[in-house]
């Protein structure tokens, strides 16, 4: 099996790690009490004290740094060397020398690693899974990783007929162009996504507002530009509809108990899904 390195350098991988470590310049309590409500809300709990907490794809390491403000036991991994070290960072930062929180490389098509790990809780893979290159088989990866009774909470990127072409399309010439040339992707993607909302925010007497203030409602923690730069880079690239989701688990025993959907749009489906009881 490729390296991450090896993948990076012949243009088949984005280098989410790097994206990252450029947030973690920017990071602050506000973000972190954001992140905090919303897994809060998509979970239904007010904590997460007593619970083991599975961070699939860490990237930042944000949510794994929210599970452990909440009182889970955390153990996070990423196939990313640099997203690695942005989760050891927090976890260095907020957490030092914590044994409820461990950070390591893994990757979620790995079945040996995979079968380290026990079973946990409650496992978490926001916007992960569809960028291992085979996501559907990373999806089947994680079900032995959620005990009986427990939550998977994933994000999986919405298709779109017309646009997932395109979007694979964007990402994979981003990926195989050279450093100094990768504007020309990221030009016209900046210009296709933010247009409509900078010409609202003209009309209404507000120029601008929108990106000034994007990372005090994302959720994810991200900048407007680093956003960007995440989604256009974002490759390996999958889809799935929402009911694909919905049945792949649910033949496999899970109930959905939460989903927050992008309406059709570009964006990720959320899913919380709770597996059955009984073997």
């Amino acid at each position: 099996m490729a390296t991450h390195a090896t993948e990076v350098a012949r243009g088949d991988r984005f280098e989410f790690g790097a994206n990252w470590a450029q947030f973690l310049n920017v990071l602050n309590d506000e973000r972190i009490v954001l992140a905090e409500q919303s897994l809060r809300n998509m979970l239904g709990v007010n904590d997460l004290q007593g619970k083991r907490f599975l961070d699939i794809g860490s990237g930042s390491g944000l949510f794994s740094l929210v599970a452990r403000r909440l009182g889970a036991t955390v153990h996070s991994f990423d196939y990313d060397p640099q997203s690695v070290a942005c989760t050891a960072e927090l976890k260095r930062r907020y957490f030092p020398d914590d044994p409820d929180w461990i950070v390591e490389q893994g990757s979620a098509l790995d079945k040996g690693y995979l079968q380290t790990l026990d079973q946990w809780d409650i496992v978490y893979s926001w916007g992960v899974l569809h960028h291992t290159g085979a996501m559907w088989q990373a999806l089947g990866n994680v079900i032995p990783l959620v005990r009986h009774g427990g939550t998977l909470f994933i994000a999986i990127y919405n298709y779109q007929r017309v646009m997932t072409p395109v979007w694979t399309w964007v990402k994979r010439a981003y990926n195989r162009l050279p450093n100094e040339l990768r504007w020309l992707a990221l030009g016209p993607a900046l210009i296709w996504l933010w247009t409509p909302r900078t010409i609202y925010d003209l009309l209404r007497g507000k120029p601008f507002h929108t990106w000034r203030n994007y990372a005090e409602h994302s959720v994810r923690g991200m900048s407007a530009w680093r956003d960007v730069v995440d989604w256009v880079g974002g490759y390996p690239f999958e889809v799935a509809k929402p009911e694909e989701i919905f049945r792949f688990y649910h033949d496999r025993g899970f109930a959905l108990r939460n989903m927050v959907t992008c309406g059709g749009r570009l964006g990720c489906n959320e899913f919380v899904f709770t597996r059955a009881s009984n073997p």
